[in-house]
């Protein structure tokens, strides 16, 4: 049972508002209310009811009783509600002395609604809008500047002292989604997105992507079953998507499918090509991006493993269609309709499991020339041709038959009926006049056999409402011998996530109405786990179809909170999907194996202030978080402890300044009898974000190094630098962003740097291996590496300790003789050290002939294109020597260095060059656009240099398709 509601401002020309389930249908016209009980075949006037000048221009519906309704009026004309407890028959008025900008009600308290005023305040009706409570007290309303804080407070007993902050950091403004058992933050910092999310309202957990996904966006696209479907921007996608499925907590997430095309809907909101065919679950379809074409895919467990749709056999001629997979196949459009009232470009229903019908084309890839209409019987693994045009396409008789209705602005009179799954068609006329057909009404139940058509037979005529009542073509109630089953599979397998289903429908042809207690599964029983049923955070399935673990993720690392005499789940690389239900089989082999934490040194030690600053105030506590079960902590002031688990003129006078610096300012005042000056010299700053310490890999003893602090924004005003080298307690303090140090001392020797700027602190460290002598040489790689590089510090880093697991694989040349260091910018190139063995001072001239022999080693392997690895599944690098000669021995002498600094100064000019071109040649992503419905993009103070183009902020944030107004939601 529902009820629909249109809104005609000045007929005929009439919009629909809003679609709401309940016994009757409404609908606004002129100066009417008008409600029907019998389906729109009657109607009754309700403005008496409401109030003759009454404007209204909202309409909702209680999601947990259906009598109460609730209207609200025109707030450009007043501020009321009225409120009905009896489907609509009577209504009470009630005055506000606010207006209503949204209404969120509770999922279970019919009662209970929050709402959200056009003034950015919340108000809370325990009686259903009868009287409200500002709740401003407990939920203060931030300054678009200020910093934005997730609290809770429970509704009834709401005060300051009573709210509490599950996430104790400051979130990005508008960043908190709630979604079933699922609520998502998003914390910005250094220019990066992190997010976090709490499962079940328990502590917040950072969510764990691909370490190099860097997102520019994301979307939370479904938190159905327990598990959470995320679309995700990455730093070198611009119109895709790559999908993510995490955990049933939502903090580990493995990759789905990559490019996944998106677009803009009507409001500007991001709409991915995602569809989750209702009544089967874990199958999806979704259009990817590769290289210039859209195909689309289909998975039936959950985004494990996809393949392109297979095209009919033949077409609506019932001739053979030519169509050889991977070259051509069936593409669909799969956007769900943003108006209510036509059916979308693809459609499924929870009540018809496996009927699927939607709108595309047979091809290489996507079109929007040349579609037609294509239905699939048995969950998408094959597709009929039913119409060569596009048709709106609508369930009746909980799925039982089809009604289709061409899709034109022209007038039309004729709709289709099937009761064979779209097999054939039986022609009725709706109207003997044809009609502008501006949508229709199904019951939402899909139980009765009624639709309502509306629309105008000219633009100058009145809106026209059609009821179409379907009941006489059922001419009976289904028996037993009207059914047939059918067996749920994926191109012939039985097992879908983890299940063997055999579904009941009803005969082709057999026209009776299937009523509300018809059952639609037969059988469902689990499968054996197999291979197909498991992935898991980390790892990556690699043709052989063994995952193994990405170059960026160490598998040991999972025990590095265990301590000494506990257990901890060690993964196998699989991961059973959530929601699939195999059992035995491979499961066990498989499962997470519990393995006693190992003893191990102290490594990985992190001392961390609360809030994160390397600043506080004298005599305020100072609040530290150590990241390890047992520490001796030395505060440095002679305290030590051991833990083990442990103004005249009102308002003043207001200045922006617009860039950093040390200002003096003066006050002058005279009159007649003299005059007075005030002096005060101001110093502004901009807030530091990064400090980038760029130091030589590899340094002479006993010879100078220069090293500098890149920081950013560079115009910060007056900045002061500590610098700590090796093991001093003491740091030498400058104000000059470079630094000459000579290292005394072999071996690995750490750099630590903190700049200071008001307030602000901020550090990096490096590391710099001395010798007394070294070679070494330029790399270069194989294209498409440079596809996948973010160029980031930690990706250098990684992909660094790879080609050096690499080399020592090939060569077998100990592990402390090489150093890699991938270099900033593209094309990717790298420098390969090579180090003589520890304390070797003393036989230095043996030495020598080893490294040279080292060197021959090395060359020989990657001459012959020996030095490869696996970036991802499908994406082998071949590493390379520039063709550049080798950079001579270099030590302490002078003839040696000069020659070698000649040598490296014009590979450095000879890179840089290249760097120039390729640059130039390579397109630069574009800056994300500003996403949120009806939200104002942020205005935010920046800092950069004058005269210089500001580099693009973007804005990352978590998203929920159905994008609602507000940061506020029910807990």
């Amino acid at each position: 049972m529902h009820y629909a509601v249109w809104l005609c401002e000045t007929a005929p020309f009439c919009f629909a508002l809003k679609l709401m389930y309940v016994p009757c249908v409404f609908f606004f016209c002129v100066v009417f209310l008008c409600r029907s009980t019998d389906y729109g075949t009657t109607y009754e006037k309700l403005n008496d009811k409401v109030g003759l000048k009454t404007v209204l221009s909202y309409l909702y519906v209680s999601p947990t009783n259906k009598r109460k309704i609730m209207l609200l009026s025109d707030p450009e004309i007043e501020s009321s509600i009225l409120i009905s407890s009896d489907e609509g028959a009577t209504y009470q008025k009630y005055r506000l002395n606010f207006y209503i900008q949204s209404l969120l009600f509770h999922p279970k308290q019919e009662d209970w609604v929050l709402a959200y005023s056009l003034d950015q305040k919340l108000y809370s009706s325990m009686d259903f809008g009868r009287r409200w409570q500002l709740m401003s007290a407990c939920f203060p309303i931030p300054s678009p500047l200020a910093d934005a804080h997730y609290i809770t407070c429970r509704i009834q007993e709401c005060s300051e002292t009573t709210r509490s902050g599950p996430f104790l950091r400051s979130i990005d403004t508008s960043s908190l989604v709630v979604q079933d058992e699922y609520v998502f933050i998003q914390v910005t910092a250094g220019g990066r997105a992190n997010y976090y999310v709490s499962y079940k309202r328990e502590p917040f957990a950072q969510i764990k992507l691909p370490k190099y996904s860097l997102p520019k966006d994301m979307h939370i696209i479904s938190t159905d079953e327990n598990q959470v479907f995320a679309a995700v921007q990455e730093w070198n996608q611009n119109d895709t998507y790559n999908l993510y499925i995490s955990d049933i907590r939502g903090v580990y997430f493995t990759l789905a499918l990559e490019n996944v095309k998106s677009s803009r809907g009507l409001e500007g909101n991001i709409i991915i090509d995602l569809y989750e065919v209702a009544g089967i679950k874990g199958v999806f379809l979704a259009n990817k991006k590769i290289e210039d074409q859209i195909k689309t895919f289909i998975t039936y467990n959950k985004g494990r493993d996809w393949r392109l749709v297979q095209a009919p056999d033949t077409d609506l001629r019932g001739d053979p269609v030519q169509c050889q997979m991977p070259f051509c196949s069936l593409h669909l459009h799969l956007q769900i309709s943003e108006n209510p009232y036509t059916s979308g470009s693809i459609s499924s229903k929870e009540t018809a499991p496996g009927l699927l019908v939607a709108t595309g084309n047979i091809g290489s890839e996507l079109s929007y020339a040349d579609i037609g209409m294509f239905v699939s019987s048995d969950g998408g693994n094959s597709w009929r041709q039913i119409f060569e045009e596009e048709y709106n396409v609508w369930y009746l008789d909980w799925g039982g038959a089809l009604v289709a209705m061409k899709h034109t602005s022209m007038p039309i009179r004729h709709l289709w009926v099937s009761f064979d799954e779209g097999r054939s068609w039986s022609k009725y006329s709706f109207t003997p006049t044809p009609l502008f057909v501006d949508g229709s009404l199904v019951d939402p139940g899909i139980e009765t056999q009624i639709m309502t058509i509306f629309g105008h037979f000219s633009l100058r005529s009145e809106w026209q409402l059609v009821k179409v009542d379907y009941k006489s073509i059922f001419s009976r109630r289904c028996n037993k011998d009207d059914y047939q089953t059918w067996h749920l599979h994926n191109q012939g397998e039985p097992c879908v996530m983890g299940e063997r289903k055999i579904y009941k429908k009803r005969k082709p042809g057999a026209q009776c109405a299937l009523g509300r207690d018809y059952s639609r599964t037969v059988v469902s029983e689990p499968c054996v786990c197999a291979d197909g049923d498991f992935d898991d955070y980390g790892y990556e399935r690699h043709s052989n179809n063994q995952c193994v673990p990405a170059f960026w993720f160490n598998p040991s690392s999972l025990s590095k909170d265990c301590s000494f005499g506990q257990s901890y789940l060690n993964s196998t690389g699989y991961r059973r999907i959530v929601s699939n239900n195999c059992v035995d089989g491979l499961r066990e082999k498989y499962m997470a194996k519990a393995e006693k934490c190992p003893g191990k040194a102290p490594r990985g030690l992190h001392i961390l202030t609360t809030d994160g600053k390397l600043v506080t105030e004298q005599g305020h506590n100072a609040t530290f978080i150590i990241l390890m079960d047992e520490v001796h902590l030395d505060f440095g002031d002679g305290i030590a402890v051991s833990y083990a688990n442990f103004s005249p003129i009102e308002d003043g006078i207001r200045h922006v300044y617009k860039s950093a610096g040390i200002f003096q300012v003066t006050a002058y005042a005279e009159n007649s009898l003299g005059s007075d000056t005030a002096v005060l010299f101001l110093h502004v700053v901009c807030p530091l974000e990064h400090v980038h310490l760029s130091v030589p890999f590899v340094a002479i003893r006993n010879k100078e190094v220069n090293i500098t602090a890149v920081v950013w924004p560079s115009q910060s005003g007056t900045l002061t630098y500590f610098w700590w080298f090796g093991n001093s307690t003491k740091p030498v303090i400058s104000l000059e962003s470079s630094i000459s140090y000579t290292f005394a001392t072999e071996g690995m020797n750490t750099i630590t740097v903190q700049v200071a700027a008001g307030s602000t602190l901020i550090q990096d460290t490096k590391e710099i291996a001395v010798h007394e002598y070294f070679q070494s040489q330029l790399l270069s790689f194989s294209p498409n590496l440079d596809y996948h590089n973010p160029d980031i510090p930690e990706w250098r880093q990684d992909i660094g300790r790879v080609i050096k697991g690499a080399l020592l694989q090939v060569t077998g040349i100990p592990d402390e003789q090489i150093l890699v260091a991938v270099f900033p910018g593209l094309p990717t190139s790298a420098e390969l050290f090579i180090l003589p063995h520890k304390n070797t001072t003393e036989r230095r001239k043996g030495n020598e002939g080893d490294l040279e022999q080292i060197v021959e080693i090395l060359f020989n392997a990657l001459n012959q294109n020996l030095v490869q690895f696996e970036l991802k599944p499908g994406v082998e690098v071949v590493v390379y020597v520039t063709q550049l000669t080798l950079a001579p021995l270099v030590d302490s002498s002078t003839g040696h260095s000069s020659s070698a600094m000649l040598m490296l100064l014009s590979v450095v000019f000879v890179g840089l060059a290249v760097f120039l071109i390729y640059k130039f040649k390579r397109a630069n992503p574009s800056p994300p656009a500003s996403l949120g419905k009806g939200e104002p993009s942020p205005s935010l103070a920046r800092c950069h240099e004058p005269g210089g183009r500001e580099q693009p902020r973007r804005r990352l944030r978590i998203l929920s398709p159905s994008e609602r107004t507000g940061a506020w939601r029910w807990g």
